[in-house]
This record gives structure tokens, sequence and C-alpha cells, in this order.
């Protein structure tokens, strides 16, 4: 801003006043654009108006002027921080308002979405989808502990840090009821963990693998065969369900592979059809008749 366009000083010839004609001789008299007139006339007539406060702006006041506005000199201060601009770097912004250069800085920067003030330059902040935090106010909505730059979840409107995410939103095991954060299984519409989801004799891991569940225990083939499965009454092997006789025949307390199922006699297979037993043997209808 730069100071008035007239000069101030005490009339040593004889000029008298340009509106009211009362001389000026010996007084102090105002030049403004080659006219000579008195203080009481350049305030009425020719003075400027301050911007800022609205009253003119006298010959005993200092004035400063930028674009065609002009200020008091004690006027002339930041519409925010009211910091004097007189010498000092200044923007004018909307409705003739003068901004220091801080001030400025802090308007125009970028709002953070926790605390409403302006991340200015050298602020450390975070940001996400055209949304900007400071690193301190970016914090979990669940534990309100700071993410910071660390890793996060975020839902609709709000983020999660990795453990308040897990104990929210992620799948808890069947088995230890703990979060399954990777991987996992499902069973009968179950999440499991790997590494829970095992072989309850040789706690072997069953995923991808051919199982047996008994009750709520899960075995492997193997230890189905050597542990649980019941020994067929004809060659007496497991009976597991697996591949060739999937089918079991049981009578009384004894079990049979289908195929073992036969007439001791003649070998005929009795699988859904009639027999005999008879000295703790199985016959078909007619062999009993022959003995």
């Amino acid at each position: 801003a730069g100071p008035g366009s007239y000069t101030v000083g005490t009339m040593s010839e004889r000029f008298d006043c340009h509106y009211c004609r009362d001389p000026l001789h010996g007084k102090k008299y105002v030049q403004k654009e080659g006219k000579h007139c008195c203080v009481k006339c350049f305030e009425k007539i020719c003075a400027n108006t301050c911007i800022e406060c609205k009253k003119p702006i006298g010959a005993d006041s200092k004035e400063l002027h930028f674009r065609n506005r002009y200020w008091h000199d004690s006027c002339f201060h930041c519409f925010k921080c009211y910091t004097s601009l007189v010498n000092e770097p200044f923007m004018l912004r909307e409705n003739n308002k003068v901004w220091c250069s801080n001030c400025t800085a802090a308007e125009d920067a970028p709002r953070c979405k926790g605390c409403f003030k302006p991340i200015i330059a050298g602020d450390q902040n975070v940001e996400y989808k055209k949304m900007v935090w400071h690193k301190d106010c970016f914090t979990c909505s669940q534990c309100k502990q700071v993410i910071g730059s660390g890793s996060f979840f975020p839902k609709g409107d709000e983020f999660y840090c990795v453990s308040c995410h897990e104990l929210k939103f992620a799948k808890t095991c069947a088995k230890c009821k703990n979060p399954i954060t990777s991987g996992g299984l499902t069973y009968q519409e179950q999440p499991w963990h790997s590494e829970c989801f095992i072989c309850s004799n040789c706690k072997k891991q069953l995923g991808g693998k051919r199982f047996t569940a008994v009750e709520d225990e899960f075995y492997c083939v193997e230890c189905y065969k050597e542990c649980v499965a019941k020994k067929c009454a004809g060659c007496k092997n497991p009976i597991t369900g697996f591949g060739r006789g999937t089918s079991v025949v049981n009578y009384e307390d004894e079990s049979w592979h289908d195929y073992c199922f036969k007439c001791t006699k003649c070998a005929r297979g009795l699988a859904n059809k009639r027999f005999v037993c008879h000295n703790g043997k199985i016959y078909c209808a007619e062999c009993p008749k022959r003995l």
C-alpha cells in the first residue's frame, strides 16, 4: 500500500481556498490535484473515505492506498488477527478486507476432518479419499487411540485400528472363539482357524483332507480307522465309510461291510435280502435247510 496522493503544508504565499475562498496565508492547507484548500474544506469535500472504518481520512491522518482503496494507517490491519500491516505483506480478500500472510495461509489451508482446524505447511497429516486429518487427529472410532500413519480399516464414515476391527468385524473361530484375521476355512457354515480344525487324535490339520466327524470330534482317515471305526464282523477290517463298501449292515451288536455280509455256506451276498442267523453265523434263507 502506498501513501496518499496529496501534500500538506503551511501557506507562505497569498492563495485563497479553492472552495470557500478564505485566505490561506500563514494557515495550514492541503494541495491535491493542483488545488489548494483549507483543512476544513479538504475533510468535507476532498478527503478519501477509509474503506475499513468508513470515516474521512483527514489531513492530519496518515493515508494508505491500494488499488483505488484507502485506509487510515491505524485501520490497515489484518481482518483476522488485527496485526498492523503497515510495511508488512498482505492479501486483499473478499469484502475489501486485508489479511496477513499467516492468516491467509491458514484460511486457504485444508481443514482437518478431526478438529476442523487448518492443516498448514509442515504439519504431519493423513489423507484418505480427498479427506485430510492432522496425524494426531486420525484416531480409531472404537478405542479412540491415534492411528496416525498406521494400518486401518474404513467402515463407512468410521475408521478402525487393526485390533478393534478384528474384535468388531472379524469372524470368530468356532473352536477357540478368537477372530480369524486371514485364511481359515468353513465347515457346516461355521468358520475355523486352519490350525484349530485338526484331528482329535493325531492333531494334524484337516483342511483340504478327507476326515470323519463323530459328534463334535474330527478324525483323519488313518485315526478314524485305528481308533474309532467299527471292525467288520466278516473281514475284520475297519468300516470307514470311504470308497468301496460305504453301505454298512448292522445286526445286533455287530457290523459288516455290505459286500462282507454274505451267507456262510454259499457266499451269496445278503445285503438287503432275507437271512437267517444260526449258531452265531449268517445264512441265506435256503442254506440252513441243507445243514
